[in-house]
């Protein structure tokens, strides 16, 4: 279940995966990124690439769909934590408004009907 929803992220042009803790951050996009799985891990880009991310599994435990208010717009993101609620990974949807700070509403029918597809909050 936890690469059908990666899989399924990385065919929208636009997200941002991003791996974050105290120390550094890293960023890929998701254009045209290749995913497979092999036991625990699901890799994500080529191995053989300039990026690409490994993830464990068997330590992802939730996802969440996440929609975070702010005052001049609200972000978009399906966010992925360990058995501590701590954020392993988060895939950000970009491009959710245009230059005129208007919603990009066929950008949010996206994050909708995947949150519908996979629902609210999942357990692996």
């Amino acid at each position: 279940m936890l690469l059908d929803i990666l899989s399924d992220l990385l065919k929208i042009n636009g997200v941002l995966l991003i791996i974050k803790n105290n120390a550094a951050i890293s960023e890929i996009r998701s254009n045209s990124l290749h995913i497979k799985q092999k036991e625990k891990w699901i890799t994500i880009g080529e191995n053989d690439g300039p990026a690409h991310m490994h993830i464990n599994t068997e330590l992802i435990q939730t996802a969440e769909f996440v929609e975070e208010k702010r005052p001049d717009r609200t972000s978009f993101s399906v966010q992925f934590f360990d058995q501590n609620h701590e954020r392993i990974l988060g895939a950000f949807f970009t491009k959710m408004y245009d230059e005129n700070n208007d919603a990009n509403f066929e950008r949010k029918k996206i994050y909708e009907k995947l949150c519908q597809k996979h629902g609210f909050k999942i357990q692996f």
